[in-house]
Order: C-alpha cells, then sequence, then structure tokens
C-alpha cells in the first residue's frame, strides 16, 4: 500500500506495527509495535525510554529489605508498614539489567505510604549516587523520607548515565 493519509481514528483490533523494508533483501523488520502491550524498539532520534505511568503491576515493600529490581521497574511501591521501613533500592547492574537500561534512560519511582503509619526511608546502593540537586538541596531533592498518612506519596526519579549506573533525585 502506498503512503496513505487517514481523516478520523484508525482501529485495529490486533494492534500495529511500524516496519522497515529492506531494499535488496526485502527482509522486514519490526520497529515498534503498537497494542494492548506497547513497546518501542528503537528512538532513534532521541534515545530516550520513557515509562508507563498509569503503573498497572504495584510493588509492596512492608519491612526494611533492599527491593529487587522488578519491583523498581515497576515504578509505584507502596507500603504500609506500621514500623519504620528503609528501601535500599538495587544496584546500577541490577535495575539497568531488568529495564534494559542505557545512557539517557529516565524511570520514575513512586513511593506511596499513604497506608503506612510510620515513614519509609529510601537508600541508594552500589552504582546509585545521589544528584547534585540532591546533594545540594538535602531537604527538598534529597530528602529519602516519606511520611506516612495522606502526604505520604513521593516520586523519585532514576537517570541512568551508562547501562549500569544511574543518579537518583526526589522530584515530588
Amino acid at each position: 500500500m502506498a503512503a496513505t493519509t487517514f481523516n478520523g481514528p484508525v482501529r485495529s483490533q490486533n494492534g500495529f506495527q511500524s516496519i522497515t523494508k529492506n531494499a535488496t533483501t526485502g527482509a522486514i523488520t519490526v520497529n515498534a509495535t503498537f497494542g494492548a502491550t506497547t513497546s518501542v524498539t528503537n528512538l532513534t532520534t532521541t534515545n530516550l525510554v520513557f515509562t508507563d505511568q498509569n503503573h498497572p503491576t504495584t510493588a509492596a515493600i512492608n519491612a526494611t529489605a533492599t527491593a529487587t529490581a522488578a519491583q523498581v521497574a515497576t515504578g509505584y511501591i507502596t507500603s504500609t508498614s506500621a514500623a519504620p521501613t528503609t528501601i535500599t533500592l538495587p544496584t546500577g547492574t541490577l535495575l539497568g539489567a531488568a529495564i534494559s537500561a542505557a545512557k539517557g534512560t529516565v524511570l520514575d519511582l513512586y513511593i506511596d505510604n499513604t497506608g503506612g503509619a510510620s515513614t519509609v526511608t529510601i537508600a541508594v546502593a552500589t552504582n546509585g549516587i545521589l544528584s547534585t540537586a540532591a546533594a545540594d538541596s538535602a531537604a527538598s531533592f534529597g530528602d529519602l523520607t516519606v511520611a506516612s498518612g495522606v502526604t505520604g506519596l513521593a516520586r523519585f526519579t532514576i537517570m541512568f548515565s551508562s547501562a549500569t549506573a544511574y543518579v537518583f533525585t526526589r522530584t515530588a
């Protein structure tokens, strides 16, 4: 089919694919699939990775522990602990591998302590460092505690400087 312009919604029951065809061999390469589980395999213009902000999957950590890379990769961790809880992030190597990180990958991590009865403290692990903003403004960007109750919600941004190292900042 030649280039086609549509006026109105285009609908499919089985998703859409963006492809390229090799002019010599005719081989088809799928660049992106858009559907119920949308994935983008190559953003050559920006090399950025965007995360799903709807968080269909969450993780619960209700006692002091090191979060697994899979738990952090959900982007949303809840805690309902009655005791003070420290959540240590996974190493940059483990988290980077879990989300296929590269330099420039950004992941927002929400900590929801609205159902908890004590504070949650976040700690960074090996290959994770606090950003300059966090170090310079410990009372805001570097605040790694999340209160309990109705104000107990925080957003942190994890920015990868390589596939195995990240910078950590509180952003809300």
